[in-house]
């Protein structure tokens, strides 16, 4: 940075009171009147500013309108905020309660009845034979719905089978096939 003696300075003329108030103002804001002032005019050139105008601070309009959005936020925290983090406090506050009521009244069952190898192969046995009974009942109910299809013949390309079966008796063999399958999901 060059020394304040290689810059060449140059006199305005402005009234006392006026000096006397830029150089307070300089020595908040910057260590020489030079670099005050260039940031003063910086700020009204970069900000596209003019000292004149008004930037709508201390109209009535721009008051009624920050007034608005201050009753629009007190709205929000009244009737959204405050009742929504009073009924989350009830809440855990009662899952408190309850947690402790629980603690309080556990019950003790005892050790678990362990399985002999015994009682559970036959389990696997009794659950093994089910599901062969329920393949084979399937098996049944798949030959008789092959039994309805016939082939007809395509008068201009491919022929198809088509299924002699009214629309119920068909609704009723979907949901069989949809209950079997969710009645005997492996428990996880």
């Amino acid at each position: 940075m060059k020394k304040y003696s290689s810059y060449h300075f140059s006199a305005i003329n402005v009234k006392k009171e006026v000096a006397i108030r830029f150089r307070a103002f300089s020595r908040l804001v910057s260590d020489s009147h030079t670099r005050t002032l260039e940031a003063i005019m910086n700020f009204f050139e970069w900000n596209d500013l003019h000292p004149h105008d008004d930037l709508g601070l201390k109209n009535n309009r721009t008051n009624k309108r920050i007034n608005a959005v201050i009753a629009i936020l007190k709205n929000i925290e009244k009737y959204q905020t405050l009742p929504t983090k009073a009924m989350l406090d009830t809440l855990f506050h009662e899952m408190a309660q309850v947690e402790e009521k629980e603690a309080e009244e556990a019950v003790d069952f005892g050790p678990p009845d362990t399985f002999t190898r015994d009682r559970e192969l036959e389990q696997y046995r009794e659950r093994y034979e089910a599901m062969q009974q329920q393949l084979g009942h399937q098996n049944n109910q798949v030959r008789q719905l092959l039994a309805q299809l016939t082939y007809v013949k395509g008068t201009f390309g491919k022929g198809h089978y088509k299924l002699d079966m009214d629309k119920n008796e068909l609704e009723q063999f979907k949901k069989q096939l949809h209950d079997v399958h969710h009645d005997h999901r492996p428990e996880g």
